[in-house]
């Protein structure tokens, strides 16, 4: 989850090009396209049902870490069939099972992890349920939210960048649903510190997404998480891990404050269109920073 301090650790320039010259979210879907083809191979109509089937939040029964546990494994299975075809729409996918299954469930799954164990399954629940409705929307020609209609939209441009898509995807993930998970949880100051205990482990178990997204699609997401965000280099240097960890994990930190920010303004019906403007014009500022990094070779 290092990539979204993007626009910041890149500077003003590049997000004055991005958002100047570019015009971000313009990779809009196509309501014809096959709901069995991205890039890769197509999808039987069996597997595109069953991805439909999955991702239908409103077959998911029961509450707290029982919903959160069916949720994960019912994307466990999505991501598998989306990436035994190599299906571009996987790419994202297949990094959030990693840290879904290395990180989040077994602070979930840890009766002292939190303060509040109902929150805690809450907002990871939320998260979730937001991304498998679009998926579904996705699988069954619905319409998709803007964020992920440009990611989806993405798989299909099969000269892009993986990573570039890839990235996309945790774009949508983190800038918009985590900010409104953050609101329909409920979400109270008293929450804060199980907030950053769950996205602290996401950062520390981050390479695996690095790792799965390259042996499984080829696309190296390493040359921008481990140099633009302080990793190999320093790595290099003090000849351990310790120092990327520590400052990826500050600036995972850090994007993740903002997005809280922009979570507690949507409880507030005062606030909320504003923070809805703001996250908006966040997740497409990003995104154009992802492009101008994708045209530079980048990603």
């Amino acid at each position: 989850m290092r990539l979204y301090p993007l626009t910041l650790a890149l500077g003003i320039t590049i997000t004055f090009l991005a958002s100047t010259f570019l015009s971000p979210g313009s990779a809009l879907a196509d309501p014809g396209e096959s709901l069995s083809t991205a890039c890769g191979s197509p999808l039987s109509n069996a597997e595109v049902d069953r991805v439909a089937e999955l991702s239908d939040v409103t077959t998911l029964t029961g509450a707290g870490l029982s919903r959160l546990e069916t949720a994960v494994e019912r994307h466990r299975e999505i991501t598998s069939i989306l990436v035994s075809h190599h299906d571009w729409r996987g790419l994202f996918s297949v990094g959030l099972d990693a840290v879904e299954h290395e990180a989040v469930m077994p602070l979930q799954r840890d009766p002292a992890a939190f303060d509040d164990d109902e929150w805690a399954h809450s907002v990871s629940y939320e998260l979730l349920r937001r991304y498998l409705v679009n998926v579904h929307a996705e699988f069954t020609g619905t319409p998709t939210d803007p964020a992920w209609s440009n990611y989806f939209a993405l798989t299909r441009q099969c000269d892009a960048s993986p990573a570039r898509v890839a990235m996309a995807g945790y774009n949508a993930h983190l800038t918009v649903d985590l900010a409104h998970a953050v609101a329909t949880s409920g979400t109270t100051a008293e929450d804060v510190p199980d907030f950053y205990k769950i996205v602290d482990s996401i950062a520390v178990k981050g390479g695996s997404i690095v790792t799965l997204t390259k042996a499984e699609y080829d696309a190296d997401l390493g040359p921008l998480w481990r140099f633009y965000f302080v990793g190999e280099g320093l790595d290099r240097l003090a000849g351990n891990s310790q120092p990327s960890e520590l400052l990826l994990r500050a600036a995972d930190s850090g994007y993740n404050t903002i997005t809280l920010a922009n979570g507690f303004a949507l409880q507030n019906p005062q606030t909320r269109p504003g923070a809805e403007q703001e996250i908006d014009a966040l997740w497409r500022t990003t995104d154009s920073a992802l492009d101008v990094l994708s045209r530079l070779g980048g990603l």
